[in-house]
């Protein structure tokens, strides 16, 4: 049986090399998001200088890479730092990713993509907790293997400290991707 299974298993791994379209791609990929809060000093019809009632609250950095599977389906492992100045946390998630492209159109896509995993917090004032995204994008196909991606997105980070022991915000981001190789069109 084990020699059934390691025959199969070689004889799938030679069709794969030697078919001309490949399953999928490696990626590399990265973005910085930024959330915009209201201004808890902010006064309507105030003469002093309170400032805007929209302020920015939180910066988001990822990087990760993954495997693409025929241009629908593509995971990932990614990392970051993320930066909530009104609450003063500091936290460090890691998480895989799962991306659907829902519509492709001339190597630009819209997409769907989930994200689960652990934030780890250097701060005593909060404990590690669980970190939780989902959010819509599009990908522009550049020049060669680069792409600009925009996004959008809902993050929930979970940890005992935090008002309802979560801290939720939304997201305006961009960032590319780099495909290592176009293993979808022939080498011919």
């Amino acid at each position: 049986m084990k020699r059934q299974l390691l025959v199969s298993v070689l004889i799938l791994f030679f069709q794969f090399s030697i078919s001309q379209e490949k399953p999928g791609r490696v990626f590399f990929l990265g973005d910085a998001n930024f959330t915009l809060g209201i201004n808890e000093n902010y006064q309507i019809g105030s003469e002093d200088e309170s400032g805007p009632l929209i302020v920015p609250s939180a910066l988001f950095f990822r990087v990760g890479f993954g495997y693409e599977f025929k241009r629908k389906i593509a995971i990932a492992f990614n990392s970051g730092y993320d930066l909530h100045w009104n609450y003063n946390v500091k936290a460090f998630p890691t998480c895989g990713s799962l991306k659907y492209n829902i519509i492709e159109k001339e190597d630009n896509t819209h997409f769907v993509e989930i994200r689960v995993g652990k934030m780890w917090t250097p701060s005593s004032i909060y404990s590690d907790g669980n970190y939780f995204g989902i959010g819509l994008g599009i990908q522009v196909a550049g020049e060669e293997r680069w792409n600009t991606i925009f996004r959008i997105d809902f993050h929930r980070k979970r940890s005992v400290g935090f008002e309802n022991n979560r801290l939720d915000s939304v997201s305006f981001g961009f960032g590319f991707s780099f495909f290592n190789r176009n293993l979808y069109r022939s080498p011919l």
